[in-house]
């Protein structure tokens, strides 16, 4: 049986930087591996570079399907210095090194490596087991997960839970080994800032106009928060950790909630009220800026891409409104797009199941509920009423920064870490259907 260290080493080898992505050719080797165990699987893709695969373990009909499923494609590495190639997959110091390792090939190799194990092993499910990797998600998904569910929803009949990313991995924090497990996430709305003002020529001068209006604008941005809002996952996870911190760490965390406390305990816990921050705010942050066409020419239009971030259950309305409170009217705000957003309460059916794989690998693990500050295809798969849970579980090493790895150069993930979540994946399909 392929061990999950070489799974993902292969994986690695597979360049799929998108864009482009050409994620097919990855796929096809996935496809090869799942036939020489007896899994038949299916490559579904919109073009001939872009690949999304789909495979099955038959269950007894007992209960309903489960789905796991990851991304192939990965960002670019453009403009790192990396100490190791990235697209080679080395093992150096029992770490597996490559774009990718984390984000999210790591927990593809973990979940696929687990649903050979459960075919090789001739186990029969209660329910289905669908295993699938998907193109485009780190390009917004249009040929992966969203032309999935608008073309294919056929495949994902009946599944009410599914895995995916990121929770799972370890958190430290006051000598605790934390695990949070996502089971929500925030919403990209994608926004449009307008400024504008009178042109004219560059030798007069000029005040007031649209350049002036965006510089004000951005400071604004820089220098100001937007409102602190506190809603039921973090409530919960903050609560959670609270409760197993000594003082003073478990007064600060179970104040956090409060949002008259909730900014200056932030900049009291440092580096991880950083980490904490985006769970309990809104956030917008200026991305592309355009404007002027000739250097002697003042620009009467100037336009500023922004990436937002909506806590469950918010709307464009409510952060735009938020914006201009702390920013000013000079801005005029438009969506530009707005991605699918999970529902506000999350269905907590299988997460004590989740809880109780976790603390089995570590007896000494403290779950907690999480909300990603980021967005995952876990949104539009919510679309068919279907409950993500992030869970690609890592037990890593405390001196290893998680989120500091992702996107960056020289991201690796230890094999210790690697057959750890791949345990706990394969421990939790064997448990499916068990309550």
């Amino acid at each position: 049986m392929i061990s999950p260290t070489e799974l993902l080493q292969n994986l690695i080898r597979f360049d799929t930087t998108n864009p482009p992505g050409n994620e097919l050719a990855c796929c096809k080797y996935i496809s090869t591996i799942l036939q020489e165990t007896g899994i038949e699987s299916t490559l579904l893709a919109p073009n001939t570079n872009k690949g999304n695969l789909i495979a099955r373990i038959t269950g007894e009909g007992a209960a309903p399907p489960f789905l796991m499923y990851g991304h192939l494609d990965v960002v670019t590495t453009a403009g790192q210095q990396w100490r190791q190639p990235p697209f080679e997959g080395k093992l150096i110091n029992n770490e597996i090194w490559g774009r990718g390792a984390l984000d999210m090939k790591g927990g593809v190799a973990m979940m696929l490596a687990s649903f050979l194990r459960v075919k090789e092993e001739g186990y029969t499910p209660p329910g289905d087991i669908i295993f699938c990797a998907l193109a485009d998600e780190e390009t917004e998904g249009e040929c992966g997960v969203n032309y999935l569910v608008d073309n294919h929803a056929e495949y994902f009949k009946g599944v009410r839970y599914a895995i995916g990313e990121f929770g799972g991995f370890t958190l430290y924090i006051g000598g605790k080994r934390f695990y949070p497990i996502q089971v929500s996430e925030k919403q990209i709305c994608r926004l449009k800032a307008t400024f504008r003002g009178p042109g004219g020529h560059g030798s007069l001068q000029h005040s007031s106009g649209a350049m002036a209006k965006l510089g004000r604008f951005l400071q604004a941005l820089d220098r100001k928060q937007l409102p602190v809002h506190v809603t039921p996952v973090p409530k919960l996870m903050f609560s959670s950790i609270a409760s197993h911190l000594r003082f003073p760490s478990n007064i600060l965390l179970s104040q956090i909630v409060k949002p008259g406390l909730t900014d200056a305990i932030l900049k009291i816990l440092g580096p991880t009220g950083e980490q904490f921050d985006p769970l309990l705010h809104n956030t917008v942050n200026a991305t592309i800026v355009q404007g002027g066409e000739k250097f002697n020419v003042i620009p009467g239009e100037i336009t500023l891409e922004l990436d937002a971030r909506l806590l469950p259950g918010f709307s464009p309305k409510d952060i735009m409104q938020e914006i201009h409170d702390i920013a000013g009217n000079d801005a005029e705000l438009e969506v530009i797009n707005l991605f699918p957003s999970v529902p506000a309460e999350p269905d907590m059916g299988m997460y004590d199941l989740l809880s109780s794989v976790i603390k089995e690998a570590d007896q000494e693990a403290i779950t907690v509920p999480f909300l990603l500050p980021a967005a995952t295809d876990a949104s539009v798969f919510s679309k068919l009423g279907i409950q993500t849970y992030g869970f690609t579980p890592m037990k890593l090493p405390e001196n290893m920064n998680f989120w500091k790895l992702i996107h960056a150069a020289d991201e690796r993930i230890p094999v210790e870490a690697l057959e750890f979540g791949t345990e706990a994946v394969y421990s939790l399909l064997k448990r499916l259907g068990s309550g």
